[in-house]
């Protein structure tokens, strides 16, 4: 449940495998019912009970049904069923007052899936229809793509532990539950490997050891342009390959990406939002690539119900709530975007994208935005 298919699933036989009843009623042939009434009902022979998981005796002929109960195979000679409510019955026969037309009420072999057909995409989640489907083709241990190990880093001389009683100047790591939170949503196993003071070649250390034992690393905290903003040295220091060092977004810009060999480096900010937000838009896909899933989420377009005041020199990443009204779907953003807010993004579930150069957003503006 919830791992991802590394190959297609293809059935190998029919599901199901061969006609059967899809409730408890009698089998017989259509054209033995023909101007059948209330006032002049038609008489069957009962020939034999079918229950589930048996196989029938007998053929249905002229003048004859047979009783079944659902899931069983329908027997030769007959082409519908009907239900016992429908009928007046006892031991030997059978009253039908109504014609029936052939081909009804039969669940055909291959149904639900024909051999030799692709079920279900490589690339896909498993839900719960993956699972009863697998299930159903006999299939219990799929190929799935191992999920991504990934390490979580926390820098910065200020923080204490959750659990701790901050000193003066100190404040809680919350990052680091806030980052493996949202890798564990995106189907990726977080590790937490400590937090780092403000010292490059510390940092660089623990980085590399993180690179030689994980698929990914993350880190929060040190990426801004001042005196102890040291982390992207860090990677230099332990020769990452720099790929980027800030990104021209709102909330987010602060950033430095690289690779250590093939491993991607992921130096996010120490302020939560900026690093959520920034996680969610440039991270989140190439680690959902790792995962084998598609690495963007669908686009979508959401009416902005309540507007935006302020200007965005930059693209600005607008969380919020989905709601829908009168069909359309829409955004009710959150109070309070700023780059340290934490509690504002509890239970928001989608991003709206605000173009680079926009002044104030008026409410009803159809903006693009993606689920998270």
């Amino acid at each position: 449940m919830g791992r991802v298919l590394a190959e297609d699933v293809i059935a190998g036989e029919d599901i199901p495998a061969f006609d059967r009843s899809p409730y408890d009623g009698f089998a017989l042939r259509s054209a033995d019912t023909e101007g059948a009434s209330q006032n002049a009902p038609v008489s069957l022979r009962i020939l034999e009970e079918i229950p589930a998981g048996s196989v029938p005796r007998y053929e249905i002929t002229a003048g004859t049904a047979s009783k079944i109960l659902t899931g069983a195979p329908i027997p030769r000679g007959a082409d519908t069923v009907i239900m016992y409510e429908k009928t007046v019955f006892d031991e030997k026969t059978v009253s039908i007052a109504s014609p029936l037309n052939g081909g009804d009420n039969i669940i055909y072999a291959g149904e639900d899936a024909r051999k030799g057909s692709v079920l279900i995409k490589k690339g896909t989640v498993t839900d719960a229809f993956a699972a009863g489907l697998l299930a159903a083709l006999g299939v219990i241990r799929p190929t799935v793509f191992r999920v991504p190990r990934v390490a979580v880093i926390s820098t910065g001389s200020e923080l204490t532990e959750a659990d701790e009683k901050p000193g003066p100047g100190k404040i809680r790591n919350s990052n680091r539950y806030l980052i493996s939170a949202a890798l564990r949503e995106l189907g990726c196993k977080p590790f937490y490997m400590g937090r780092e003071r403000d010292d490059a070649d510390r940092i660089a250390k623990l980085i590399l050891k993180c690179a030689d034992q994980f698929d990914a690393v993350i880190s929060t905290g040190g990426v801004s342009a001042g005196d102890y903003d040291l982390t992207p040295r860090a990677m230099e220091l332990c020769g990452t390959k720099m790929l980027f060092h800030g990104v021209a977004m709102k909330p987010g810009m602060a950033c430095a990406y690289g690779m250590k060999d093939s491993k991607p480096i992921c130096a996010l900010s120490g302020s939560p939002a900026a690093a959520i937000t920034n996680f969610h838009a440039v991270a989140a896909p190439t680690l959902r690539k790792m995962a084998g899933r598609a690495p963007l989420p669908e686009e979508t377009s959401l009416i902005l119900y309540d507007g935006f005041k302020k200007r965005s020199p930059l693209t600005r990443l607008l969380r919020g709530r989905l709601e829908f009204a009168d069909g359309r779907a829409g955004i009710r953003a959150a109070s309070g975007q700023g780059n340290a807010v934490l509690s504002s993004g509890v239970g928001c579930n989608v991003i709206a994208v605000i173009p680079a150069g926009s002044g104030p957003v008026a409410p009803g503006t159809v903006l693009k935005g993606f689920l998270i």
